[in-house]
């Protein structure tokens, strides 16, 4: 059962106001279904939007930055809990061992660096946790289409894409999650 949620989003909204209500509303969700939120930590970008909501309904958030990016990517105040770190690794692991399942939304090369070692790991056998992508507006295409290029190219076994699953929209996540916990 998913009690648990990591998410990997942006620190930044984006240009399409559409993934910024993706993140407003998977916060939503995750506060009514009682699944807490592990994240990085701060309170710009999705990331803040994500976590805002999910405290604004009422849930429970788990932060995880390195004290390095206190201030650039400044910490959300108010969070269940807040777990300041060295370094980025430890940040990694920490949100890994506190999370059931792993969700990347839109974001940057950080979102990219987190989602690939956790495809990466769940490769190697390190985990066996669910790792899902959803974005607004088919937003992760381009990624999937590289996946199943590198497994063209025989860098990779011909199911590579099945290591992260793209969920076509919240309501295909809101079906693997608890209806109550």
């Amino acid at each position: 059962m998913i009690t648990s949620l990591l998410v990997f989003c942006g620190s930044r909204a984006g240009h399409d106001p559409a993934q910024a209500a993706l993140a407003a509303d998977l916060g939503a969700l995750l506060a009514q279904r009682g699944v807490t939120l592990v994240y990085g930590g701060g309170g710009v970008g999705l990331m803040g939007i994500t976590a805002r909501a999910v405290l604004a309904g009422g849930g429970n958030v788990v932060g995880i930055i390195p004290e390095a990016l206190m201030t650039a990517e400044i910490a959300q105040a108010g969070l269940t809990e807040m777990h300041v770190v060295t370094t980025l690794h430890e940040r990694k692991a920490l949100m890994h061992l506190r999370a059931d399942a792993i969700l990347a939304l839109p974001g940057s090369i950080g979102t990219l660096d987190e989602l690939f070692e956790s495809i990466t790991w769940r490769e190697l056998g390190i985990h066996d946790k669910p790792v899902w992508l959803l974005g607004a507006n088919d937003y992760w295409a381009p990624l999937l289409f590289l996946l199943q290029h590198i497994a063209d190219q025989g860098f990779a076994p011909p199911d590579l894409a099945r290591l992260a699953e793209n969920l076509p929209d919240l309501a295909a996540l809101a079906d693997m999650l608890p209806q109550n916990c």
